[in-house]
């Protein structure tokens, strides 16, 4: 088809805004999918999203549209609206050249939605704005049309209303995507007179994939210059690895199977690639007889939070290996390396972009591996300058130098910005106080909203922040955060010690400031869940060279003398006096037995 009847456009929004219920209606209005398969959420394909409502993995799909006498095609990439999965947006946006902003008419604009904006308009996408849920009771179109124009800086009639429940003005955006986003162009135009005009300029953009044990890497690609048809020997311009094709096709969401794929087209290829580490988002595939330039500027994901999962039986060891390799080749961003813990075995130490990230991978594989896991308290990367003058980067708690070796600590900063009704303010502001958080600029922000800017750690932002500004802003607040400079820190590590033991899956990294109550709170937590010993034992948790809080667990106590009737006083003390000194060997010698559900009860937050 003609380039100038392709139209390339995704759907911005704050999750929860309606994204995949607008997409449903217009796979409805389109006729991509029979009104007998429709359900709701299609483009989430993966069980959770389904559960939870929100997206994960963007889902591309292809679509005809008549508009007049002419026949277009749309293809639309549904994008997450969670700030952890922004990676994701990144590239949805470079595959595009207009984006919906689709913004609730019952909430307005949300925080995290001005982060994905600023995105588009960097890469000079055209933006249409959309107004969602207009048949809701809670509706404030007027109100949020304001804000929406002071965002835009737009004409208020440029702004659409939709309703994704009952399909009112989906048309009509479907018309206005056709009329403004502009069409595919190619950078590197078929040279006339070549012989198979335009079959070497083939440029596509990868912006994902997914794996499968029969097709090994499927990549999601758009389509930039030139064509790709099936058969054809392709390279991987960052990863240097030659390929054919084995199928190409486009989404109608299902994977549908064409002749080829042309400039402007937004599809797939099968790579038959079954080695991780080949296909990479944001990698350019090009052809092998005549590789053009590498598409610049990428935005690379790097993990920010960091935990340890351990299966919960060691004989599944090999298991997690496999399910973690696999999760990688679906999900670029997310990384690993193996580790062992004393106490807990061997597992790995893994990387993810944000909390929601953790619990989603986490998650997956004990739904789709089946697997039983222990993951230890998150954390963050921490630099630390040694007295001795070494820099090192620290990952894991547990292997945090002492107070004694330590220079100076820098840990992460996050620029976060936060959208609130202004009668919050005051709850929220004692909130940042007790999170170490520096509060920047407070402007009005629409119909009695203010939007304030924050710097804070990432270590407290991680400490419950999320849970706790919904808590204070009766869940009218929302936050969008990005990834800033480095500073010194004021921190410290905090060791559990159990039996004179320290336990590496229960050390972790705190305020000095708070030290005393984290260490009262983990103490007084695994006194309520460790079982009793057969010895007396300590609970202590130790900080700054010093032991800080402490509480001990009494010994089983069993009256061995009970067989006994009468008889002399000296028998019973002789027997008494021996169990004494076994209880005193064994609390010098044995080894305290602590069960995978402490562990887990200890890992989770609020139990």
């Amino acid at each position: 088809m003609d380039l100038k009847h392709i139209r390339n456009f995704s759907i911005i929004a704050h999750i929860d805004h309606g994204k995949s219920t607008l997409a449903d209606r217009m796979l409805e209005l389109t006729h991509t999918i029979e009104t007998r398969k429709m359900r709701d959420q299609v483009l989430d394909s993966m069980e959770l999203e389904r559960e939870r409502g929100i997206t994960i993995k963007m889902q591309p799909v292809r679509m005809e549209y008549k508009s007049g006498n002419e026949d277009y095609i749309l293809n639309l990439i549904d994008t997450p609206g969670h700030i952890d999965f922004s990676y994701e947006v990144s590239r949805a946006l470079k595959a595009v050249e207009g984006s919906i902003l689709l913004v609730d008419s019952t909430q307005g604009v949300q925080a995290q939605t001005l982060t994905t904006l600023a995105m588009a308009r960097e890469g000079g996408l055209k933006i249409i704005p959309v107004l969602s849920k207009i048949d809701s009771p809670l509706s404030r179109v007027e109100e949020v049309k304001e804000e929406v124009v002071k965002l835009l800086d737009c004409d208020p009639d440029d702004i659409l209303l939709v309703s994704g429940r009952t399909g009112e003005g989906v048309d009509a955006l479907l018309k206005e995507v056709i009329k403004r986003v502009p069409p595919p162009v190619e950078t590197y135009p078929p040279r006339l007179g070549e012989a198979g005009q335009g079959d070497n300029n083939l440029r596509a953009l990868v912006f994902d994939f997914k794996y499968s044990n029969h097709r090994g890497v499927t990549v999601y690609i758009r389509v930039l210059d030139g064509k790709v048809a099936k058969g054809e020997n392709l390279i991987f311009s960052a990863s240097n690895e030659k390929f054919t094709s084995l199928e190409v096709g486009t989404f109608s969401p299902e994977e549908t199977p064409r002749d080829f794929l042309s400039a402007g087209d937004t599809g797939y290829i099968v790579t038959g690639i079954k080695k991780p580490g080949i296909a990479s988002v944001g990698d350019t595939i090009t052809m092998l007889k005549n590789p053009l330039p590498a598409l610049p500027g990428y935005m690379q994901p790097r993990p920010v939070v960091w935990a340890s999962i351990f299966p919960e039986d060691a004989d599944d060891f090999t298991e997690l290996k496999a399910a973690l390799g696999k999760l990688k080749l679906s999900d670029s961003a997310f990384s690993y390396e193996e580790e062992s813990s004393g106490s807990l075995g061997r597992g790995f130490r893994c990387g993810f972009l944000g909390m929601l990230h953790l619990e989603i991978i986490t998650e997956r594989l004990r739904r789709e591996f089946d697997l039983k896991l222990v993951i230890t308290t998150p954390s963050i990367t921490y630099e630390v300058l040694m007295k001795n003058g070494k820099k090192e980067k620290v990952y894991s708690p547990y292997y945090f130098p002492d107070d004694g070796d330590i220079q100076t600590v820098f840990e992460p900063w996050v620029a976060v910005k936060i959208i609130t009704p202004a009668s919050y303010l005051g709850n929220i502001m004692q909130l940042l106080f007790d999170h170490e958080a520096e509060v920047g600029e407070t402007d009005n922000f629409g119909d009695n909203r203010s939007a304030v800017s924050v710097k804070m750690p990432l270590r407290e932002l991680m400490r419950n922040f999320f849970d706790d500004l919904k808590s204070v802003s009766s869940g009218y607040g929302s936050i969008s955060y990005e990834i800033g400079e480095m500073r010194e820190a004021n921190v410290t590590r905090l060791d559990i010690l159990v039996a004179d033991e320290a336990v590496p899956a229960f050390s972790r990294v705190v305020s000095k400031k708070r030290v005393e109550e984290e260490a009262e709170n983990a103490v007084e937590k695994l006194h309520a869940v460790l079982p009793r010993q057969m010895f007396t034992t300590k609970i202590q948790g130790k900080a700054l060279g010093r032991i800080i809080s402490s509480r001990t667990i009494q010994a089983f106590k069993k009256d061995v003398t009970q067989h006994m009737y009468g008889g002399d006083i000296t028998r019973k003390m002789k027997l008494r006096e021996k169990q004494k000194k076994g209880k005193k060997k064994m609390k010098e010698h044995g080894h305290v037995n602590i069960p995978q559900d402490v562990f887990l009860k200890m890992m989770r937050s609020g139990q």
